[in-house]
């Protein structure tokens, strides 16, 4: 027996009837299993290996290129978001590595300068019309997370994700209404990341606007404070608690928390859009990346030989040209409007 086989042996002895299993797991393209890992584990350790995970680094989560080291990136984002998932996985015996593998990819189609350079490409695709079915409804981070697995990644060949782990992607997203446990995924893992994503943007960027000096923590209201708790450790102990104990009490029928909880929660969010994320400082810089990326955009469309890729095959320039401008990194972004578009000091 491999140790892969002793491993999902494991999974069906220990795991709750209602987890995901990696032997059940399926993928678009037929291909040999690993005798280490089971498939949630390699699709896992792909995305980790990937060029667009390694760009998260770089992209921003509230704040553009902040000088300070404790801000959080997309990356850190990420990274805490998967620790989360895994944590309430673990106490409702579900399958890590799946709630795991979905919360590393879930973002990895976001643009540059945060919901600003998403507002931007939205507009974009509206305007050049690309031909793709995927962009009908206008640019989705969640849905570019997917086209970057499937499409992007591994010169255009993608990275042959299971079908847990994709249907996860396209299904963490909230939109703006933050409609955090009614849309249902395939795996109650994926529903697991959806919730982990909120919970851990929520707390972190609270903790970011403080530091940053947009928010005091007697700013949060009250009532929030009082049901969720006065530190980011206390409102995520609290709030995972709360998921861990409402869906175990439900047998896992869905991923649940109480309804206070959940109002806290979204309130808390709405806050930081009121307070933080709309706030005139932050726009104002946002409103200057709208129009680096125009630029970029146009650019690269009349220039496609330079700067966008072959693949994948028969889409559009328009599509093309988008997938590279948000592939890029804020700084990338940045440095590349100042060497095509700012004059240079003539050198004696």
């Amino acid at each position: 027996m491999t140790i892969r086989r002793t491993l999902e042996a494991v999974e069906e002895r220990t795991l709750h009837p209602r987890a995901a299993r990696s032997a059940s797991a399926r993928r678009a393209r037929r291909e040999a299993s690993c005798s280490i890992r089971t498939a949630f584990q390699r699709d896992r350790d792909r995305i980790l290996h990937t060029k667009a995970f390694r760009r998260l680094m770089h992209k921003t989560q509230v704040f553009l290129s902040p000088e300070g080291d404790h801000y959080r990136t997309r990356m850190t984002h990420t990274l805490e978001v998967a620790q989360i998932a895994r944590t309430i996985a673990r106490a409702l015996r579900l399958n890590e590595d799946l709630a795991e593998a979905v919360a590393l990819a879930h973002d990895l189609g976001h643009p540059p300068f945060g919901h600003a350079g998403e507002k931007v490409l939205n507009r974009l695709v509206k305007t050049y019309s690309p031909d793709t079915a995927d962009m009908r409804k206008g640019f989705r981070h969640d849905v570019q997370s997917l086209r970057v697995v499937e499409r992007l990644e591994n010169e255009g060949r993608g990275l042959n994700l299971t079908l847990e782990v994709k249907n996860g992607i396209v299904k963490h997203s909230k939109g703006k209404s933050g409609k955090i446990l009614k849309e249902r995924a395939m795996t109650l893992e994926a529903e697991i990341v959806r919730a982990a994503d909120i919970i851990a943007y929520v707390n972190h960027d609270t903790d970011d606007a403080v530091r940053a000096g947009f928010l005091r923590p007697g700013d949060i209201p009250k009532k929030y404070r009082k049901l969720l708790g006065d530190t980011v450790s206390a409102r995520l102990r609290n709030v995972v608690t709360d998921i861990v104990r409402e869906s175990h009490a439900a047998d896992l029928a869905s991923i649940r928390m109480r309804d206070e909880t959940l109002e806290a929660v979204t309130g808390m969010r709405a806050f930081l859009f009121e307070r933080v994320y709309e706030h005139p400082r932050l726009a104002r810089d946002f409103e200057k990346t709208e129009h680096i990326l125009e630029a970029l955009y146009e650019h690269a469309l009349k220039n496609p030989k330079k700067y966008t890729a072959p693949y994948p095959r028969g889409d559009s320039a328009a599509r093309r040209t988008l997938d590279f401008v948000a592939g890029m990194t804020d700084r990338y972004a940045l440095h590349l409007y100042e060497e095509l578009f700012m004059p240079r000091g003539w050198k004696l």
